[in-house]
């Protein structure tokens, strides 16, 4: 366990759980650290991601300690972020990994958590799965995956709609417009992604590594660049009076009152 990340060995597989189920597995900047330090020094042949409890995957990041304070910055998430030309250093790891990620969405993916789940090359996800690129309720966008990633999976107009209205899609929409090829009972959720992941595993590695190698060069975007206008676009929409109140209306519990300012 490290900073709201539990890390377990099955064999081959590596199994990532993000363990703060008391707040929907919220992201602070501990736990992005903890997840980009555990796929970077992942000694395995496949990675599954899931979240802790029955009620989400990842609900994205803290609001009360990242949004409502315009996402201040650690010293040491400043320095991983410079190595990486701005996109967030979590992002730059799962994205550049040559292991693949098999996402276990086991209820909700929002904002960030979203994100997280798009990262992965392969989602399975739960009867209670929902997904939500959310960020513009909350007068953000999105990070660099849901620029890069989302419309390879669904299309432009799919994800111009996901994410021009935030709005929250059930585990059925998800498979229809081709985020996930897998709906599974809650029960059988961890059992058919270990099952996937010991399947990955069981191949030729150096093999796995080459196709996922080739993947990423022949149709990712250059992840760095996107990052970068990704944050630059993140920290100026912070400073608004929008982003200011969607976080006081989320703390609040009212509805937030938008002016485009």
């Amino acid at each position: 366990m490290s900073a709201g990340l539990n890390i377990e060995q099955d064999g081959h597989v590596t199994i990532l759980t993000l363990d703060r189920p008391e707040a929907m597995n919220v992201l602070d900047y501990p736990t992005y650290m903890a997840l980009e330090d555990a796929v970077r020094g992942a000694d395995a042949r496949a990675i599954v991601i899931t979240g802790a409890g029955e009620r989400a995957f990842c609900s994205g990041d803290d609001v009360k300690q990242i949004l409502s304070k315009g996402a201040p910055s650690t010293p040491e998430m400043a320095e991983r972020a410079k190595k990486t030309g701005g996109l967030t250093p979590a992002a730059d790891a799962l994205l550049g990994t040559d292991i693949p990620v098999i996402a276990a969405v086991n209820g909700f993916a929002l904002g960030w958590g979203a994100e997280l789940a798009i990262m992965a090359d392969i989602r399975v996800f739960s009867e209670k799965a929902r997904f939500g690129e959310i960020f513009v309720t909350r007068g953000l966008t999105c990070d660099a995956p849901g620029f890069g990633r989302l419309v390879q999976l669904v299309g432009r107009e799919n994800a111009c709609e996901l994410l021009f209205t935030g709005d929250i899609i059930d585990a059925s929409r998800a498979k229809e417009i081709g985020l996930t090829s897998r709906v599974v009972a809650p029960e059988d959720l961890m059992p058919t992604a270990l099952d996937l992941a010991r399947k990955i595993a069981a191949t030729p590695p150096l093999a796995v590594q080459a196709i996922k190698k080739g993947l990423r060069e022949t149709v990712d975007p250059p992840w760095r660049e996107v990052g970068k206008m990704a944050i630059t676009e993140i920290r100026r929409l912070m400073q608004t009076d929008d982003a200011k109140e969607s976080a006081a209306a989320f703390i609040e519990k009212r509805n937030p009152v938008f002016t485009g300012k």
